[in-house]
Order: C-alpha cells, then structure tokens, then sequence
C-alpha cells in the first residue's frame, strides 16, 4: 500500500481491478478545506486517460510491473510471437495487445515486455526503428530543399511520409510515436 504522498510519474495503480499508470499529478491545498491531489491515469492496458482527484493522504494500492528485454520472432496471422531474451520462453500475444505498434513490428525487432506475476500485459517498441523503403515514388534529383513529401511503404508495412529524394532501398529512421520520418540511415 502506498499513500497519495508517494505518487510520482509512471507509478502503477490499481484501481478496482484496472492497472493504471500515473501521467500527471498536482498536489493542491486550496485555503479553505482539506488538500487534495488531482491526477491523469492512463489505463496501462488500453491507453484511455481518466482524470481522478484522491484525498491527500488516501491509501491506494500500487503495483510492481517487471519490464523485460525481448525478441520479436513473426506472426501466425491471429497472435504475434515473442522470445524472452534471458529464459528463451515464447509468449504468444494477440494484436490488441500490441496496439497501433503492430505495424512497425518487423522479425528481430529487441521490444520491451510489461510483466505482472509472469504474465505478459504489454509490449513497448523502441521510439525509434530503422526500416527499409520498399514501395514509393522513384526520387528526384535536386529536390532536397524544397520541403515536399510523399508517401513511402515500410519494410514492416507502415506508411510513412518521407522527402522527395528518397528512393526503395533506402534505410530511413522512423519515430513510431508520430509516425513520422526523422532521417536517413543508408
């Protein structure tokens, strides 16, 4: 059990049965009456934001996750697969799981996996992950100043943004986050 007075980011809670995971907090002690902290959570599961005020001083319950280096090994079709990188155990996961990511999942790819009492609640990609242009626009010589974009097709089957310039065969940096390109490897 912890206290509101231990509240910091990235503190997991459990509320109700629900992990959540502590974005913000303000401690708040207004002139008249008791002080009170304000939170946002974000449901460690789905990503959904909930704003909750607790008592200053209220017990809650917190959690320990364990986070552990993972390989990302392919999919079947209906689940994707990873690979402890200590113990070699494969976890079977469901799309839902991974979320939006799954479109930058490619074979080999070291993730991040979320574990309570040795059960797989999440996988985290890197932020940034270098994938090769597959499909896009042939390039065109001179245009690396003008700014202007198009479409290129991913490796992994993203879709992604990039300049004028850049060719299939390319190896470019992709920020998952923003679905954006950053810079090119190779």
């Amino acid at each position: 059990m912890a206290t509101t007075t231990d509240f910091r980011n990235g503190m997991v809670l459990d509320i109700e049965g629900t992990l959540f995971s502590i974005a913000e907090f303000l401690h708040v002690k207004p002139g008249k009456g008791g002080a009170f902290v304000r939170t946002k959570l974000k449901n460690v599961l789905s990503g959904a934001i909930l704003e909750k005020t607790f008592r200053a001083g209220e017990k809650v319950t917190d959690v320990r996750l364990e986070s552990r280096t993972m390989q990302y090994l392919y999919s079947d079709g209906s689940h994707y697969y990873f690979m402890d990188s200590n113990t070699f155990e494969q976890f079977p996961v469901t799309e839902q799981i991974i979320g939006d990511q799954v479109k930058y999942l490619k074979e080999n790819l070291e993730v991040t996996g979320i574990f309570k009492d040795d059960s797989l609640l999440m996988v985290e990609l890197p932020f940034f992950i270098e994938l090769k242009i597959v499909e896009t626009n042939p390039g065109l010589r001179g245009n690396t100043v003008s700014g202007g974009t198009k479409p290129a097709k991913l490796d992994s089957g993203a879709t992604v943004n990039v300049p004028l310039f850049l060719n299939v065969g390319d190896v470019i940096k992709v920020d998952r986050r923003k679905n954006g390109y950053l810079e090119r490897v190779s």
